[in-house]
């Protein structure tokens, strides 16, 4: 069974990446939609209700499976759970429309759940073996073979119920039967015995295709179907000895239900040693708990529907005792994943950075357990920054301060300044106190550029921006007008006191220039300086007086305040 992405409907919203159990889904840097990671995937379907834009679906081989019924010589098996999806249409009426849409020969799945049952009763009898696990689910096969190779060696030597059913019906009608399985949960991979899959959307576009309508055809058997009673088997292909005597006859049987629970299993058996006996071991509860079957809170309706479908057992078997057919099977480990560059993982862990105790976020708003786990996948170029919540939220942070100070001098930025300078002339119409600007501009740093380069530049603004926090105080705001430019706010300061600030500052620059290894005159400042009297406020814009002033400072013969 296939899951497929609609680029359509898809808005990479992430819900499939959080479901997801196997990391099997990815969203590349540049994507616009999710991919499916067909090397991580087990087909278990939780990423399909998990979408909230229905963009995942899960779909077979309609095409393999149209041209075998369109041949007319071909076997379909049948899931038991297919009477639910094609309710309020009967089982007859059901079975009628698969021969009439060409198959050859419909079986119901029974035959299989017996052939594996039989094969488990014998398992079940045997004392000598420790730890079990069920083999049925194709879902929960796929994700110890793939995730943990070391309960691989505790799978029941049985094959999937489809699979054992197939088997049997070449060995009677011959090896050369093209043979389709409609089902909810099927084996991934390619799957000799299974010449294609289908889901139960699947065969219903068959039989669209097919112009077959199940409700309409007659609720009697067309053709005497094969057996449809079970004798010794529960759906799902375990004995029902197994179910309802559990425990009772000195065998251990420990049922669960979940893949959440897989990582316990591999503890319990691959690192303590326990010896859990027979596992019960389901990816859902059955094949109707299967996402791929409906809604989880419509569950207990299809059980219903099943049951109230279901047959009388039968008294005899209804598969020979010791039938000639193979039902075992060998599970080969999964192949080995594609592993991230440490150096990589590293670099983007650092990226994040960690929350304010010092420990990794874990937050799992990016969809993957942890930091680690997604740092993996981003180093595989399966994901994004862009979906760790951390490192946005550090990113507005950045964005922010780069958009209030200045990169190279650390020094507020003329946006900031132009926010500061609108609060304080409302603060001052309120409490009537003036305060000042001054606008400081150095003299010679152009040629000193062109002599001695602009990092030796870069150098000076940055010792200037020093001095000028040195001088003023904390509530006062200094500001990196633009290339050798600074403004710097004095609040609640007049004139008299914004000059004598002036003067010092244009001392400290000169002081600073001969620290730095300049001759005596080569770094200089002038500045001037405006007021605001809220006394006065129509005066002109503040900075423009105080560039004036500046101008004045400048005719004056430079180094000087105006």
């Amino acid at each position: 069974m296939h899951l497929a992405i609609d680029p359509s409907r898809c808005v990479a919203c992430l819900a499939c990446v959080r479901a997801c159990p196997t990391d099997a889904i990815a969203l590349p840097p540049e994507a616009r939609v999710v991919e499916i990671v067909e090397e991580n995937c087990i087909s278990c379907g939780e990423c399909i209700p998990s979408c909230p834009h229905q963009a995942i679906s899960a779909s077979g081989a309609v095409d393999r499976a149209l041209a075998i019924a369109e041949g007319g010589n071909g076997a379909l098996i049948l899931a038991p759970e297919a009477v639910v999806h094609f309710h309020p249409a009967s089982p007859e009426q059901l079975v009628n429309a698969c021969y009439e849409a060409g198959f050859r020969l419909v079986s119901r799945g029974v035959i299989g759940d017996e052939l594996v049952a039989q094969q488990y009763l014998k398992l079940w009898e045997d004392p000598d073996w420790g730890t079990l696990i069920r083999s049925t689910d194709p879902v929960a096969v796929a994700a110890i073979t793939a995730h943990y190779p070391e309960l691989v060696p505790y799978l029941a030597p049985v094959t999937y119920p489809c699979v054992a059913e197939a088997r049997f019906l070449r060995r009677l009608h011959g090896d050369s039967l093209p043979v389709v399985y409609a089902g909810v949960s099927a084996p991934g991979g390619t799957v000799p015995e299974l010449d294609a899959l289908l889901s139960f959307a699947d065969l219903e576009q068959l039989f669209a295709l097919r112009e077959v309508r199940p409700e309409t055809l007659p609720r009697t058997h067309s053709r005497v179907p094969p057996e449809t009673r079970r004798h010794m088997s529960v759906a799902g292909g375990l004995p029902l000895e197994m179910v309802v005597s559990g425990s009772s006859r000195g065998r251990r049987l420990l049922a669960v239900r979940g893949l959440e629970n897989v990582p316990a299993l591999s503890r319990a058996v691959g690192h303590d040693r326990i010896d859990l006996g027979f596992v019960d071991f389901l990816s859902h509860p059955g094949a109707l708990g299967h996402p791929a079957a409906g809604p989880k809170d419509e569950l207990f309706r299809r059980r219903m529907l099943v049951q109230q479908y279901e047959l009388p057992r039968s008294r005899q078997p209804v598969v020979p005792d010791q039938p000639d057919v193979q039902v075992g099977a060998a599970f080969a480990f999964g192949h080995r994943r594609e592993q991230a560059e440490p150096a990589a993982v590293l670099t983007i862990l650092e990226a994040i950075g960690t929350g304010p105790n010092g420990k990794a976020w874990d937050c799992r708003a990016c969809g993957y357990p942890t930091c680690h786990r997604f740092a993996q996948a981003a180093a595989l170029g399966r994901a994004s920054l862009r979906q760790c919540v951390p490192w946005l939220s550090k990113r507005a942070e950045d964005a922010s301060r780069d958009a209030s100070t200045d990169a190279l001098t650390g020094l507020a930025s003329y946006r900031s300044l132009q926010q500061r300078l609108s609060h304080e002339m409302e603060r001052s119409k309120r409490s009537g106190d003036s305060f000042a600007v001054l606008f400081i501009d150095l003299d010679r740093l152009k040629e000193l550029n062109d002599r001695y380069g602009h990092e030796r530049g870069n150098t000076v603004l940055r010792s200037v921006a020093d001095e000028i926090r040195k001088t003023i105080r904390a509530t006062d705001l200094a500001a990196r007008y633009g290339g050798d430019e600074f403004v710097v706010l004095l609040t609640r300061t007049d004139r008299a006191g914004a000059l004598r600030v002036a003067d010092a500052l244009r001392d400290r620059i000169e002081q600073s220039g001969r620290r730095l290894g300049f001759l005596a005159g080569q770094i200089t400042a002038s500045v001037g300086v405006a007021e605001y009297d809220p006394a006065h406020p129509n005066e002109g814009p503040l900075l423009e007086q105080a560039d004036r002033a500046l101008y004045l400072a400048k005719s004056a013969g430079r180094n000087t305040v105006a």
